[in-house]
């Protein structure tokens, strides 16, 4: 896929295939067909395997995420996780070979870098910092110098789920296009803290050339969550549910605190 016009930038489905099948048939209506996905596209208590169907289909260039890495080189602890264990019985060999051909981050891709968590940790927030008090957005000269090696005029990033679109001092523009398939969620690592988009809808971002320089335009599209969110619960996830229902993750934060193997992990 050659770089040029505009770009459908994919984050996060995390086998949400309703989420996904909404945005492609979005990417469709607009005639979008140049597609990046920057991973962490099928570890999630949905339909991985249908997912994997879906994303094989899309001709995109596709980045490595911390959970597909998780399912491609499992630890002790994804090992005893329910979560972990449904999707990888769910997904085929060819599913697994087509998530391990993905591209390992940094992922240059004509005046973009790509990457899932930063260009050097698949399993870090790029703009957020995440600290004892909450999440906030890192200082944008902090974040220049972080990137101090990056020459792209942008780079493209997800993991946090959260929509994100800033300019850096230096004219550099980071995007993240918010999550596909899981609008919220709680982690334990670094610190116990909540990322939240505020709605149920499926996010994605599309960025392309003006003569003024980029445009970008963040997309939620309307898809049918009761249905995910049924799915996730049928599968032993009540906080998945309640996160892909609301897009909100106080109510998600209760229900997991003492569920084993998935504490601390979406």
């Amino acid at each position: 896929m050659s770089p040029g016009g505009a770009l459908a930038v994919l984050a996060d489905v995390h086998g949400n295939r309703w989420a996904l099948e909404a945005v492609l048939e979005d990417l469709d209506r607009r005639g979008v067909e140049r597609v990046v996905n920057l991973g962490d596209s099928l570890y999630g208590p949905l339909d991985p395997a249908g997912t994997a169907a879906r994303l094989r289909g899309v001709a995109a260039v596709d980045v490595r995420g911390n959970q597909d890495r998780l399912l491609l080189e499992p630890d002790a602890s994804a090992v005893e996780s329910p979560t972990f264990r449904f999707v990888t019985e769910s997904l085929s060999a060819d599913d697994l070979a087509w998530l391990g051909g993905h591209e390992v981050a940094p992922v240059r891709f004509g005046a973009f870098e790509l990457c899932h968590g930063t260009p050097e940790r698949d399993d870090a927030c790029l703009v957020e910092r995440i600290g004892e008090s909450g999440v906030e957005l890192k200082a944008p000269g902090a974040l220049e110098r972080e990137l101090d090696a990056v020459d792209a005029d942008a780079v493209l990033c997800g993991h946090s789920h959260v929509p994100r679109l800033l300019r850096l001092p230096g004219g550099m523009l980071v995007v993240n296009p918010g999550s596909v398939g899981l609008p919220a969620y709680t982690g334990d690592e670094p610190w116990p803290h909540a990322m939240e988009a505020g709605s149920p809808h499926a996010r994605y971002a599309l960025v392309e050339p003006e003569p003024a320089g980029w445009r970008v335009e963040h997309v939620a599209v309307a898809y049918d969550w009761e249905r995910a969110a049924a799915a996730a619960r049928s599968h032993g996830r009540p906080d998945w549910s309640d996160w892909i229902r609301s897009g909100r993750a106080g109510t998600g934060r209760r229900q997991r605190r003492g569920r084993g193997g998935d504490r601390g992990r979406p």
